[in-house]
């Protein structure tokens, strides 16, 4: 009987130490014809920077005080859902099929709600996030608001 992989890995490799230990691994994988294992080999996005983060969180405060009928957190939201959501349901397929199924049938302000807790920006690479504050951005200077990437 086969011995089942319970606990996936997933190896980071940045140098030859790293290579060499999943050389190792790999002969001691429970392998055969009916499980067979996946590998996907993947160039891995470099991590977002600090500012990068807490942007966004700024320019939500800057269109409540522009565009007084919601406050931050509304428009934070708003962006999600209208700018972020599209981003990502037309590049992870994982984000597209748990949006799909819990919030895309929901009423649009149950959707807005959804996104006070639903994982969205947190997601995005650092081309999905420049993707997403260009089109925050030009949603909002279309209305008047122009945000700017702003230094500590």
């Amino acid at each position: 009987m086969r011995q089942r992989l319970l606990n996936p890995k997933s190896f980071l490799l940045v140098g030859p130490s790293q290579l060499s230990a999943l050389l190792e691994l790999l002969p001691r994988l429970p392998l055969d014809e009916d499980s067979p294992l996946e590998v996907l080999i993947r160039e891995r996005q470099k991590p977002r920077s600090r500012a990068q983060n807490a942007f966004s969180h700024a320019w939500y405060g800057e269109i409540a005080q522009a565009l007084p009928e919601d406050d931050a957190l509304g428009w934070k939201c708003y962006c999600k859902l209208h700018h972020g959501v599209p981003i990502l349901r037309a590049e992870d397929e994982a984000f597209r099929e748990a949006y799909d199924g819990a919030i895309k049938s929901l009423p649009y302000e149950r959707k807005l709600l959804a996104m006070r807790v639903f994982p969205v920006t947190s997601r995005m690479n650092t081309r999905q996030l420049t993707k997403y504050a260009d089109a925050v951005r030009d949603d909002f200077a279309a209305r008047g608001v122009l945000l700017e990437v702003r230094g500590d």
